[in-house]
């Protein structure tokens, strides 16, 4: 299990509820409150109604209002739920960050000083044992970027940074929560380490790519407890949109009181007070915030980190997907499919012959091929002894030579066919027979293994003596789409998001997989170039794009697409360029990103759509309350049947505040995202939400005035 794991659902416990109490009391400052423009407003009503209330006494208690009278408790109750309804906003923000710094305390227990053995002078040449012979001890704080250090069995690394020579094997489990350890090697893709992991095998070399108190557990610490956490250009411009209705209200409500006045009906500041914060709409200026907080709080859950909550809200409106074909869209090895021999060789000698060569291949190519011949009852011997031939870069192709001198050889078909051709010319025949096998295998996207043989043959001395060599067939490797994948391709396709597979396959290879996976284009052959121009072209035709990529050569792309999602197996170039980083290093994991950005967009959208849609039944209660008592034909707005002016107003602060409290677990779980157009979703969104704000509140405020009305004086 991960050690970023949130709790389980969108509610929150009275646990939470007391952790977070006092951070949402400290945010009563007005020096925090003012960030939020909305409950900043709601804020100073609170302050002017509690001054109000303190000075009634000495005018000779609360002023009527609009012709109807105020009991001696309304201004004071008024203040109060205020001042509720600023703490219950406070708390939302707060429970949402609460939840942060919890992972946070964990990930803080990963940080020690180690002791470092720093290599000075390193040469590329020297091996570790040749530099640790070298190596100083100083304290992992002293560490600065381009020191070069040595890390034994046993022994925590002590910064991030790149391996630079050997392999070993490293406990993450303290990063990612898993406790399966990694393959940490120089030279490739998966060279990245972080401070804190543990090496549990070998020695490697290290250079370190980050100074102290930069890490890469800093920066997450930072992140998860919303230190770092920086508003979105989506939720700017929705709070700049709160706030300019916010001031338009506060002009209406200043305005009102001289019409009212002139009616000989003038209006208190309490209840002027109360119809501003009625009006504007708290209810999301309340749970923006939270709703922002959550929505990285859910990738946090799924061990992936956005360095900036843009990132996930582009998330949400990407239409361009790209997903690197192996180990992302089929599993990481090919698996052996089928065996193909030629005219008049016997499937048997085929089977046996790849079976015994890939004994000794540690490859899951080789184990794959040793299964399949297994599945079909092929007979061959297990412990037969022999000189096993490796494969290496310049043959493309390994083996297995007998003690009777039989060799039995299988790789690359032009390999294969050059060992072949050391005893001789191979028939036209049987290289034009070949050539078709390799040819149907590659037309479906497999990868063709050819397998010859050189039967061994006994001398009358004894001494063995080899055979012709001859060919024997082919085997079919074969990318394997991982299960379940079309089905999410179908879905993204109803989200309106275009899927592209990108691989460095021949364009006939990749098509096959394309057709068997159900992407709607591919990018086949592709270079870091090709990468990086694929994307600024969807861009430029007002695409949003997103991408995984783990290796320095992704680097460039990850930094181009609007989502750039860096595995943390890969390397620090990669996790610099991104704007998010898998700490499980899961390339399939974007498509959930790309629904929790969805899902934090809706939600913000269902909140804003109840919040407006609920002041309708605010309207109905305070309005009426306002004027009734001069302008009695306005009883007939009172549907509701609000006992009195007083009551009605003081039910519409209370609900005002307490569906806040109601609507947080909904701000933290998020709006439940369904696949659909644009058109269905907004739909939805409206039937649920919006019908429900109007209805919510007139069966609310109903229900408090049932039990305000039972007050004395109410």
């Amino acid at each position: 299990m991960s050690t970023l794991t949130s709790p389980a659902g969108g509610g929150f416990s009275l646990a939470q509820l007391g952790a977070a109490l006092p951070g949402a009391l400290r945010k009563l400052d007005p020096r925090k409150q003012w960030r939020n423009p909305v409950m900043f407003i709601v804020w100073i009503g609170a302050v002017l109604t509690t001054a109000v209330a303190f000075t009634e006494p000495f005018l000779g208690g609360p002023v009527d209002s609009g012709g109807s009278a105020v009991p001696v408790s309304f201004t004071a109750a008024i203040a109060g739920w205020l001042w509720l309804t600023v703490l219950f906003a406070n708390i939302a923000e707060s429970v949402a960050e609460g939840r942060g710094k919890a992972q946070a305390e964990s990930l803080k227990q990963t940080r020690t000083t180690t002791t470092a053995h720093r290599i000075d002078g390193y040469d590329e040449g020297d091996d570790a044992a040749a530099a640790s012979a070298a190596a100083s001890q100083v304290p992992s704080a002293d560490l600065r970027v381009g020191d070069v250090v040595v890390v034994t069995q046993g022994e925590l690394i002590p910064g991030d940074g790149d391996v630079i020579w050997g392999i070993a094997s490293v406990d993450e489990s303290a990063i990612t929560g898993e406790s399966a350890p990694v393959v940490r090697e120089s030279g490739g893709d998966r060279s990245a380490v972080t401070g804190g992991t543990r090496v549990l095998s070998d020695r490697i070399v290290v250079r370190i790519t980050s100074k102290p108190g930069d890490t890469f557990v800093d920066r997450m610490i930072a992140l998860v407890e919303g230190a770092a956490r920086q508003k979105t250009p989506n939720e700017i411009a929705l709070n700049i949109l709160l706030a300019s209705l916010s001031i338009v209200f506060v002009v209406v409500a200043l305005t009102l009181n001289p019409i009212a006045s002139y009616a000989a009906a003038p209006v208190s500041l309490t209840v002027l007070t109360a119809l501003l914060v009625c009006l504007i709409p708290t209810t999301i200026g309340a749970l923006l915030s939270a709703v922002g907080i959550a929505g990285m709080d859910r990738l946090v859950q799924r061990n992936v980190l956005a360095t900036s909550g843009r990132a996930v809200e582009a998330a949400g409106d990407v239409t361009t997907l790209l997903l690197d074909k192996t180990g992302t869209i089929t599993y990481g090895n090919r698996r052996a499919s089928a065996f193909i021999p030629l005219l008049g060789i016997p499937e048997r000698d085929l089977v046996s012959a790849a079976a015994l060569s890939s004994l000794a291949d540690p490859t899951p190519e080789g184990s794959s091929i040793v299964e399949l011949a297994e599945r079909l009852g092929a007979d061959f011997d297990r412990e037969v002894a022999g000189e096993i031939v490796p494969f290496t870069a310049q043959t493309r192709m390994s083996g297995l030579d007998l003690p009777d001198g039989t060799q039995i050889r299988k790789g690359a078909g032009s390999a294969v066919i050059a060992w072949l051709e050391e005893d001789g010319a191979l028939p036209p025949q049987r290289s034009a027979e070949l050539q078709a096998r390799i040819a149907e295998v590659s037309e479906t996207g497999g990868t063709p293994l050819v397998v010859a043989i050189r039967d061994g043959a006994s001398g009358g001395s004894g001494q063995a003596t080899p055979g012709a060599r001859r060919l024997l067939g082919v085997v079919h490797l074969k990318d394997v789409v991982k299960e379940g994948l079309t089905e999410k391709f179908t879905e993204l396709r109803a989200m309106g998001i275009r899927t592209v597979m990108i691989t460095g396959d021949n364009a006939l290879t990749a098509a096959a997989i394309a057709r068997e996976a159900g992407v709607d284009d591919f990018l086949a052959e592709a270079t870091p170039e090709d990468k990086l121009a694929y994307i600024r072209r969807e861009q430029e035709g007002g695409n949003l794009v997103a991408m995984t990529g783990d290796g320095t050569n992704d680097a460039p792309a990850l930094a181009q697409a609007d989502v750039g999602v860096a595995m943390n197996s890969g390397t620090s170039a990669a996790k610099e360029a991104g704007n998010m980083v898998d700490l499980d290093s899961d390339p399939s994991k974007l498509i959930e990103i790309v629904r929790i950005g969805k899902q934090l967009l809706i939600t913000r959208g269902a909140l804003t759509t109840f919040s407006i849609a609920n002041d309708i039944a605010k309207y109905f209660a305070i309005i009426p309350a306002m004027f009734m008592g001069v302008f009695p034909g306005l009883q007939a707005l009172n549907i509701m049947g609000l006992s009195s002016a007083a009551s009605a107003v003081l039910s519409a602060i209370i609900f005002n505040a307490i569906v806040i409290v109601f609507l947080i677990p909904l701000a933290l779980r998020g709006v439940k995202y369904r696949p659909g157009s644009a058109s269905s979703i907004l739909g939805r969104n409206l039937a649920v939400y919006g019908l429900g704000g109007v209805i919510t509140p007139f069966v609310g405020i109903w229900l408090i005035d049932q039990v305000v009305r039972l007050i004395p004086g109410f």
